[in-house]
């Protein structure tokens, strides 16, 4: 039987145009929504040698004509491993933003700080819309992915308006973040090593298949490892300072989700000690939602870190010695928890007509604090539920400093008793000696173990 004949294909390559339309009809049914102009349009270029499909790179071959084509078996590939992602679009990763105006890098890379790109672009006088009428797909996919159909925009008064992504996209976006980067440094060695070895012949214009197989970048000279306590007791203002430490970083693996490389190290600000590198998704969803810098919404996502993956969450919070020792979480994680698990049954509940359950809780939660754990006797913990239709900015709890740190020790005993067992005042033994060391104190001084 014969197969079918596609225009413009070559053996086992493609036109960027026939490409993309493969591409487009390929990822049509998946979770992620994808674009059909993504190996036409500027950010799709084949022009650097290589294009971007979600979380894979793809070679490009110049003929003797000038165009360009890639693989049809690494598009389908590629499109087969986008299909494979599942999306929740509930589960949101707030990606800006987080500052002032960003700036954008100067880079022929697709993605390269992908999320100071869309911020950068939600921040343009000109609405998306309005440049992709333009001609301008830049506003429209990072990678073949079509962020825009999914980009959350929610507005508060207190916080203005922030931009959110489901986190399956922004995993996506991380991983084919960083294996362009992995792309491009290998890129750079190995051009710079031809041109010791060998100067590159003027005429040489077609990557042969063997060429493309043997550098392929879905399989990292590097493999990620896995973080071993090796920046155990070390503070982040230390090596924040040293050179090199993102590239250090990410060659490590997230140590929670344990599927996107690390790309910042998790730090607890109150102590200055290193957690752990982790992926940024897992680092946004670890970072409390500040609303002021002593006050934290509580959104759904604690219900993953106080309930299903507590053990999980609890055990990377005490990779900080400070609060191992302690026995506690830093102030804004323990007031999230306060809110969300100690002051649980003070929280008002209404009729939920959409659901069988009959109730649900009403409002969202707000925590907020007075003082610092520097001073906990007089450190006091505000909970409230804002947006409850019997009354907007209730308070349902005053909780002083101490008993919250008190009833998260009974409930940490009961929850994770492994996490507990390791915690306290008597597990000194692997406590590091530099500045800022966290030691036992057996006085009733309010800054003990600080």
């Amino acid at each position: 039987m014969s197969g079918r004949v596609i225009p413009g294909r070559t053996s086992d390559l493609l036109t960027l145009q026939v490409a993309g339309a493969l591409w487009a009809g390929l990822t049509a049914d998946s979770a992620v929504p994808t674009a059909s102009t993504v190996l036409v349009s500027p950010l799709g270029s084949a022009q650097t040698g290589y294009v971007l499909l979600g979380s894979h790179v793809v070679m490009a071959v110049k003929a003797n004509d000038g165009r360009w084509s890639i693989s049809e078996s690494e598009v389908r590939r590629a499109a087969a491993g986008l299909r494979a992602v599942k999306m929740d679009p509930q589960d949101l990763v707030r990606i800006g933003p987080f500052g002032g105006v960003p700036k954008l890098e100067h880079s022929e890379a697709a993605l390269l700080g992908w999320r100071r790109r869309i911020v950068g672009e939600l921040q343009r006088p000109d609405p998306p819309e309005q440049v992709v009428q333009d001609g301008d797909d830049r506003a429209v996919h990072l990678a073949g992915i079509d962020w825009h159909r999914v980009l959350t925009q929610q507005s508060h008064d207190r916080t203005g308006q922030t931009w959110w992504l489901p986190r399956a996209v922004v995993r996506l976006l991380d991983a084919a973040e960083h294996v362009e980067r992995r792309w491009l440094q290998t890129g750079q060695k190995s051009s710079k090593a031809a041109e010791v070895i060998r100067p590159r012949s003027p005429h040489r214009q077609i990557h042969t298949t063997e060429n493309l197989q043997a550098t392929k970048p879905d399989h990292p000279t590097v493999p990620l490892r896995p973080y071993n306590e090796e920046l155990k007791g070390l503070l982040y203002s230390v090596l924040s300072r040293k050179p090199n430490t993102s590239r250090k970083v990410a060659e490590w693996i997230c140590v929670l989700c344990r599927k996107a490389p690390a790309t910042v190290l998790d730090h607890c600000h109150e102590h200055g000690y290193v957690r752990a590198p982790l992926c940024q998704s897992c680092n946004t969803q670890e970072r409390p939602d500040h609303l002021y810098p002593n006050d934290i919404r509580v959104t759904d996502r604690y219900t993953r870190l106080f309930t299903t993956h507590a053990t999980e969450w609890l055990s990377h919070w005490h990779r900080c010695p400070g609060c191992r020792t302690r026995t506690t979480l830093p102030l804004p994680h323990l007031a999230a928890w306060t809110a969300y698990v100690a002051c649980r049954p003070l929280r008002p509940t209404h009729r939920d007509t959409h659901s069988s359950r009959g109730r649900k809780p009403c409002g969202t939660l707000r925590a907020a604090w007075t003082g610092s754990h520097h001073t906990p006797h007089t450190c006091q913990l505000t909970v409230t539920v804002d947006f409850c239709p019997s009354g907007e900015h209730r308070d349902l709890a005053k909780v002083p400093y101490r008993q919250a740190t008190e009833q998260f020790r009974i409930w940490l005993a009961e929850t994770a008793p492994t996490v507990a067992a390791a915690a306290g005042p008597d597990r000194v033994d692997d406590l590091p000696t530099q500045f800022r060391p966290v030691i036992p104190e057996t006085s009733d001084k309010d800054l003990g173990l600080f």
